[in-house]
């Protein structure tokens, strides 16, 4: 496999990782298991209901971080030029 192609590939591996990752936060906390998950409270909130308002939006965020991360590892790894 060429350089290129393990590069993208691997790029593409860690977008589909982490917009899982948000995918659950988001749809699954804030709807899918928001019953299950109001049983819990959180600084007086629901949890649920904390997901639903700000907790995707948190998760969101530190995937951001959490992709710049990953991708300054990769492009050092295969020396990209910025």
């Amino acid at each position: 496999m060429k350089k290129g192609n393990t590069y993208w590939n691997t790029n593409l591996k860690y977008l589909i990782i982490l917009l899982s990752i948000w995918f659950t936060a988001s749809f699954g906390f804030g709807i899918l298991f928001v019953d299950a998950l109001n049983e819990i409270k959180m600084g007086g909130f629901k949890l649920g209901f904390w997901f639903a308002q700000q907790g995707s939006i948190y998760v969101f965020v530190i995937l951001i971080f959490v992709y710049i991360y990953l991708m300054n590892r990769l492009d050092a790894k295969y020396k990209t030029k910025e």
